[in-house]
């Protein structure tokens, strides 16, 4: 099993920046991806920001690209997302995840981001 801690959300002013990070602990070994998914309000799917593989391959959902970095630390089983240049409507939960190679899929409890403008 894989355990994840997320942290660094906030409320920040539009135009700013924020930076999360998730660390994971556990069967770590085992992690093929790592990602951060987001819910907005008003009962919003869930859906994918940012996900980074084992090999360092990263995609972005186009909402966010050239103003989101997805990165990992291997070696401390951590995955950061640099927020810059914030809308209001980034304003989300946002959910660390990590797929295994085995397909399974853990997640974060969650960490609230709000953008005021």
């Amino acid at each position: 099993q894989v355990q994840l801690v997320e942290s660094g959300g906030g409320l920040v002013q539009a135009g700013g920046s924020l930076r999360l990070s998730c660390v994971a602990s556990g069967t770590t070994f085992s992690i093929y991806s790592m990602a951060w998914y987001r819910q907005g309000p008003g009962g919003k799917q869930r859906e994918l920001v940012a996900i980074i593989t084992n090999a360092g391959n990263t995609n972005y959902a186009d909402s966010v690209k050239g103003r989101f970095t997805i990165s990992r630390d291997g070696a401390k089983n951590t995955v950061l997302l640099q927020m810059d240049s914030l809308k209001a409507e980034d304003t989300a939960v946002y959910y660390c995840n990590t797929r295994l190679w085995s397909g399974t899929n853990y997640w974060g409890q969650g960490t609230q981001v709000t953008i005021s403008s």
